[in-house]
C-alpha cells in the first residue's frame, strides 16, 4: 500500500494496522575503557526516545539489541556512532509486531559475551574472517575441522553441513570443550561460526591464545551468510534461532516455521505441539518435566494476561 492509498483507508481500516517497531543488533570489540562513564549518558538517551532492550558495555566492547520506533533507534544508532569508535558500527535489523522488550537495561559487565575469560580479548588477537563468499571452500576443504560455537538447543534445529556439535549448554562450557577434545599439534586448520558472529569471534581468539595456529571464523555469522548465498548453493541445513520474536529464520531470512516456549525458551517444532506435554504459553517437552505445579500455575496465569491485554488492545 502506498502512502496516497494509506492517507485515503477508511478509519475503520486503519484501526485493524499496528505500529511495526524497528529492532537493532549490534556489537563490536573495542577498547573502551571509559565504559562506565558512557553508561549513564546512553541510558539518558535511550529513555529519552523510548527504546527498549539491553546495551552491555565492558572494557572490551559493546553488545546491544534495542527496540524501538524507526526514528528512535535511528536516533540512538546515529548518537552511538558519534563515538569515533563506533563510527563504523555495524548494525542487523529486523520488525516486530510487538514492542520485545518491556523494560531498558544499559550495564556494566566483565565480558559483552560471557566466556567467562575475561583474559580472552578480540582486541589483542583474532582469527581470520572468511566471508560468507568464501565460506563453503573452506569448510568443504576435509583438512578443516568446523566448529558451532553455539548452544545445543541452537544446533538441533539448524547448522552448516558437516559441523561439529560440541554439545554445550552455555558458551561459558566452551574452553572445557576445547581442552578435553582438540590440540593445536593435531587439529591445524579450525573454522568457527555462530549466529551473528560475536561468539565465534571471541572463541577464535581463545584458540590463539592456546597455541592453535590457523583459525577462521565466519564474518557476520550465520545471519550474513542465509541473507547473502543463494540457497542453492547454500551448505546449510535446518533453520537458524534467533534471540527475537521470530524465533528462526531460513534462507533469505525469511521467518521460520519454530515457535517459542513461553515456560521455557526453548524452540518449539510441529513435532513437539503433539505431545501431550504440550501446553501453548505453558509448557513443551523439552520442561514439562522440570516444571512444578506452582510453576504451571503461574504460566497459566500469565498468560491469561496476556491475552486479556491483547483483547483490550
Amino acid at each position: 500500500m502506498n502512502h496516497k492509498n494509506f492517507l485515503q483507508t477508511p478509519n475503520s481500516e486503519l484501526r485493524t494496522f499496528k505500529m511495526l517497531y524497528t529492532v537493532a543488533t549490534f556489537y563490536k570489540f573495542i577498547p573502551f575503557p571509559d565504559c562506565a562513564e558512557k553508561q549513564a549518558r546512553i541510558l539518558k538517551y535511550c529513555q529519552g526516545h523510548a527504546v527498549k532492550g539491553t546495551i552491555l558495555l565492558s572494557y572490551e566492547g559493546i553488545n546491544g539489541t534495542i527496540a524501538g520506533t524507526t526514528d528512535n533507534i535511528e536516533a540512538v544508532i546515529n548518537y552511538l556512532s558519534k563515538d569515533e569508535r563506533l563510527a563504523d558500527l555495524e548494525v542487523k535489523y529486523s520488525t516486530a509486531s510487538d514492542l520485545p522488550f518491556e523494560r531498558l537495561k544499559v550495564r556494566l559487565k566483565k565480558e559483552i559475551v560471557t566466556l567467562g575469560m575475561p583474559e580472552v580479548n578480540p582486541n589483542e588477537q583474532v582469527g581470520t574472517y572468511v566471508t560468507p563468499e568464501q565460506w563453503n571452500d573452506l569448510i568443504k576443504d576435509k583438512e578443516t575441522i568446523v566448529i558451532d560455537t553455539r548452544n545445543n538447543y541452537e544446533v538441533d534445529i539448524g547448522t552448516f553441513k558437516g559441523a561439529i556439535n560440541p554439545h554445550t549448554e552455555s558458551f561459558r562450557e566452551f574452553p572445557e570443550y576445547v581442552q578435553e577434545n582438540l590440540d593445536p599439534k593435531k587439529h591445524k586448520k579450525i573454522a568457527m561460526f555462530c549466529t551473528g558472529g560475536i561468539r565465534c569471534e571471541k572463541a577464535s581468539s581463545f584458540l590463539l591464545q592456546q597455541g592453535f595456529s590457523e583459525v577462521y571464523h565466519l564474518k557476520g555469522g550465520i545471519l550474513k551468510y542465509l541473507e547473502e548465498v543463494p540457497e542453492k548453493q547454500s551448505l546449510w541445513q535446518g533453520e537458524c534461532f534467533v534471540f527475537d520474536e521470530r524465533v528462526a529464520v531460513k534462507h533469505q531470512l525469511e521467518i521460520g516455521s519454530y515457535e517459542m516456549c513461553l515456560g521455557c525458551g526453548h524452540p518449539i517444532s510441529d513435532k513437539d505441539k503433539t505431545s501431550d506435554k504440550y501446553e501453548q504459553g505453558v509448557s513443551c517437552p523439552h520442561c514439562y518435566d522440570s516444571l512444578t505445579p506452582e510453576k504451571i500455575a503461574k504460566q497459566r496465569e500469565k498468560k491469561r494476561q496476556l491475552l486479556q491485554k491483547k483483547e483490550t488492545v
